[in-house]
């Protein structure tokens, strides 16, 4: 039994170790992933001596075998000679005669290096230098190579130059794709220093493709490419796997701090390439811990910790994954998003809190709420669910469920048990007491004289500021959008009372206020005798400052899973002095004064 209990510890450990390098024939038993730490000369280096010799330190120890002049290679205007030398961490290539004066020089160390446990390096290493006062433009790598077989039909031609270039300068004239006399139709991006070409259609079967950099090409200092660059590759008769959608979408801005990144594939792809080595994300160059997982067809990756606001991320799924029957992507699909700015919100006058849930508590369902401002109760931490407290650190969590977490960026002050204490629960008394004094002076008796304009709906109504009462007892915004307007006074208030309900939207529409020529949040009052419910339907864009005395209500729990962007707004506070608020997928931004 011993034994067997050592066999296995000992297969978790091996599984664990070799889960993060770049994979290849070996057996890897290192957890240690290969790279170059340094090089000498640096990458655009001038004025380099022409008996330079030309060196790259590792992290750990290589496999001496594996450094070679097919592994290790410095071009001029051609393939330069050397003898190749490896000692500790370091590879040598010397010249076998002296460098030219007045050239650039591009060195690579491919990824066929590896360590001595088997281990590949992670990523190819390219780096210029010159021996004058300038280091001219070149094309580092292209893919697919040069004079490359088996090319996937749905293969998107980049080319990676050896310095930022002009965008301006790389378009479809200069950067062309030809089979024999034939321009391929295609759409031609541009980052950081590659350049990609994407067909407008799939490439034809067992077909030589000619691809070509036009000198017209420039760096930013206006240096053109010593020459065109061409390259051809030869297509086989595979269309290889792709992904065709990812959440979020490239270039998206606001993401949760909680998010899951997922991607789905157009076919069904092999699980075992679906891991953490071959979906990645990175904050710049820092690499974000997560756990991958794949259903269907679509991969997962669910970061350990919560994302940082405000900051761009950059995932990538590798050609290392594959379909059910061994074909992988064609090319590297990278994305980029970025998450949500905490707005950072000063105590108002009055009002402390951009949701308050009486002494019941409050309650969010879904992944997509957030709270910009703080939110209290006089009630137990226990009464909170579904929050995370993003201001707090670390990060303190109120019962969140995988499908449960809104993120509130002000605080959350409660009573104990903990994350709740003596000290937050008295501000959340604070906050009751200064809510409840501001509900008393904007009541009826302390604000007399409101006028029912519309009988109670407010729906398609344009209001100018002043005080508004409902005869009934109850306001409605159910038969069109409200509009405020300022007439341009930055001061106008609107005061609503409403001795019962408020109700904004329907079970099947959502509605909004909207505010014109200077209205502003902040200066929006709602008096709501009894309880709010807005925009059940989901959606929708409320204001001003909701104070109610039995609840208030956004959307409905069959909105949990709303995607990002339909989520219910609502630019200003939401307060119930008594009974609890719930919140379904809800954004919250608390003006300021």
């Amino acid at each position: 039994m011993k034994t067997k209990k050592s066999l296995l510890t000992f297969a978790i450990l091996f599984i664990a170790l070799i889960s993060g390098c770049a994979k290849d024939d070996f057996v890897e038993i290192d957890g240690l992933c290969p790279e170059v730490l340094s090089t000498t000369p640096v990458n655009v280096a001038t004025n380099v001596p022409l008996d330079q010799l030309i060196t790259a330190t590792f992290n750990e120890e290589m496999n001496p075998e594996t450094i070679n002049q097919s592994s290790f290679t410095l071009n001029g205007t051609s393939q330069i000679a050397g003898v190749i030398t490896y000692s500790g961490k370091t590879a040598t290539f010397k010249p076998s005669a002296l460098l030219s004066p007045n050239t650039t020089y591009t060195a690579t160390i491919k990824r066929t290096v590896k360590d001595l446990t088997g281990n590949a390096l992670q990523t190819e290493k390219i780096w210029t230098f010159s021996t004058g006062l300038t280091v001219t433009p070149m094309v580092a790598s292209t893919d697919p190579a040069n004079n490359e077989n088996n090319v996937f039909l749905n293969k998107v031609v980049s080319v990676t130059f050896n310095m930022p270039m002009k965008a301006s300068t790389i378009t479809g004239t200069t950067y062309t794709l030809k089979q024999g006399n034939t321009a391929i139709a295609g759409i031609v991006t541009y980052s950081g220093t590659t350049a990609v070409f994407t067909p407008t259609l799939a490439l034809a079967a067992n077909t030589v493709y000619t691809a070509t950099v036009s000198a017209a090409v420039t760096n930013l200092d206006n240096t053109r490419l010593p020459s065109d660059y061409v390259w051809k590759f030869t297509t086989g008769a595979i269309v290889a796997p792709t992904v065709t959608s990812t959440d979020p979408i490239n270039n998206a801005t606001g993401v949760a701090l909680n998010k899951t990144i997922t991607a789905n594939f157009s076919m069904v792809m092999d699980p075992l390439t679906i891991n953490a080595t071959n979906f990645t994300l990175k904050q710049g160059t820092t690499a974000i811990t997560g756990v991958v997982t794949y259903s269907g067809t679509t991969a997962s990756f669910k970061p350990t910790n919560v994302l940082v606001e405000g900051k761009t991320y950059t995932a990538t799924i590798t050609t290392a994954a594959k379909n059910a029957a061994g074909v992988p992507l064609a090319n590297n699909y990278v994305w980029n998003f970025t998450t949500l700015s905490a707005l950072v919100v000063p105590a108002p006058s009055g009002l402390f809190f951009g949701v308050f849930g009486g002494n019941a508590g409050i309650t969010n369902q879904g992944l997509n709420t957030r709270v910009n401002g703080a939110i209290g109760t006089t009630a137990a931490s226990s009464l909170v669910t579904g929050f995370t407290d993003t201001m707090a650190s670390p990060f303190e969590v109120y019962t969140i469920t995988p499908l449960n977490n809104g993120l509130v960026n002000g605080g959350i002050f409660t009573d104990a048990p903990a994350p709740g204490n003596a000290t937050k629960a008295a501000k959340a008394l604070e906050g009751l007491n200064a809510a409840r004094d501001l509900y008393n002076s904007i009541s009826p008796a302390n604000k007399p004289g409101g006028s029912d304009q519309g009988s109670g709906e407010l729906g398609a109504l344009t209001l100018a500021p002043g005080v508004y009462k409902s005869a009934s007892g109850t306001y409605q915004i159910t038969n069109g959008d409200l509009t405020l307007d300022a007439q341009g006074n930055e001061n106008a208030t609107w005061y609503f009372q409403s001795a019962s309900s408020l109700t904004v939207g329907s079970p099947a529409a959502s509605r909004s206020v909207k505010l014109i020529n200077g209205a502003k949040a902040n200066n929006v009052y709602w008096y709501v005798g009894s309880s709010a419910v807005i925009n059940y339907a989901g959606g929708g864009v409320m204001v001003g400052n909701v104070i109610a005395n039995n609840g208030v209500t956004f959307s409905a729990p069959a909105n949990s899973t709303t995607l990002p962007g339909a989520e219910t707004v609502l630019n200003g506070r939401a307060i119930s002095l008594v009974s609890s608020v719930t919140m379904v997928n809800t954004i919250i931004n608390v003006p300021v004064n």
